[in-house]
C-alpha cells in the first residue's frame, strides 16, 4: 500500500540537514544529527548549575523526612528556574556573541560552535574545583601551559564531579538542625516510656514549623544561589 508523504515536509528537514552538514549530508550525518538532539537535554544539564541545585533540594526533602512533598515535578521546575536564574549571563552572552552573529551570517557555523561553548566553558572553569581538575588531567596523561587549554573531555567531568562535592557538602549542613530535632523528639519518647511510638511521626510537623517559621525555603535558595557567586 502506498505511503503519502508531504513534500513540503521533506522539503523542510531538506533544508534543515543542509543548513547544520551542507549540501552534501549523508546518512550518517543525519543519524548524528537526530542522536544530538535527542542527548542535547541531558547534555546541557550537566553543563549548567542544575546538578548541584536539584541535588540540594532533594536533600532538603528527605531532611524534613517527606518523601513525595514536595513532588519531583515541583523540585524539578524549582530547580530549572534557578537555573535559568544562575545561567542568565551566560545565555546572554551567548545570544549576544553566537547566535545573533550567526543569524545574520557574520560567522561561520564552527565559529557560532565556538563562540557558544567559550562562556560556558568560563563558567565551568570558574565552578570546577582545582583538585578535580588536576585529577582529570593526570588520568588524561596530557599536560597543558594553562587551564585554558584543558579540553571540554577533561572539563566536563571534573566540572560534574565538583557539583556533585559541592552538593553534598550543603546537603550534610541543611541536614544538622533536622537531626538535632529527631534525637530530641526520641530522647523524649523514650524517657516517657514511649518506646512503641515511631519518633519521626512526632518529629516531622515540628520540622516542618520550624521550617515554615525561618522561612526555609528562602534561605535554602539564597544559600543554593551563594554557592555560585
Amino acid at each position: 500500500m502506498p505511503i503519502d508523504v508531504d513534500t513540503d515536509d521533506l522539503g523542510s528537514i531538506n533544508a534543515i540537514v543542509n543548513t547544520l552538514f551542507g549540501e552534501g549530508a549523508q546518512t550518517v550525518d543525519i543519524v548524528i544529527l537526530l542522536t544530538i538532539l535527542t542527548l542535547l537535554p541531558s547534555i546541557l544539564i550537566m553543563l549548567t548549575g542544575f546538578t548541584r541545585i536539584i541535588i540540594i533540594l532533594s536533600f532538603v526533602r528527605q531532611a524534613l523526612g517527606m518523601q513525595q512533598v514536595p513532588p519531583n515535578q515541583v523540585l524539578i521546575g524549582l530547580a530549572l528556574f534557578l537555573t535559568f536564574f544562575v545561567m542568565q549571563p551566560v545565555i546572554t552572552q551567548i545570544y549576544d556573541d553566537a547566535y545573533v552573529p550567526f543569524t545574520e551570517g557574520e560567522i561561520t557555523q564552527d565559529e557560532f560552535l565556538d563562540g557558544a561553548m567559550g562562556p560556558i566553558r568560563e563558567f565551568m572553569l570558574e565552578q570546577a574545583l582545582p583538585a578535580d581538575v588536576e585529577f582529570f588531567v593526570n588520568i588524561s596523561n596530557d599536560e597543558y601551559d594553562t587551564i585554558d587549554d584543558v579540553p571540554n573531555a577533561v572539563l566536563i567531568p571534573a566540572f560534574i564531579t565538583s557539583e556533585l562535592k559541592r552538593a553534598m557538602f550543603v546537603g550534610f549542613f541543611i541536614y544538622l538542625p533536622f537531626i538535632v530535632i529527631d534525637m530530641i523528639v526520641a530522647s523524649t519518647l523514650m524517657s516517657m516510656g514511649m518506646m512503641m511510638l515511631p519518633p519521626a511521626m512526632i518529629s516531622l510537623p515540628f520540622k516542618v514549623l520550624l521550617f515554615v517559621l525561618v522561612d526555609g525555603w528562602q534561605l535554602v535558595m539564597g544559600s543554593i544561589l551563594q554557592t555560585f557567586y
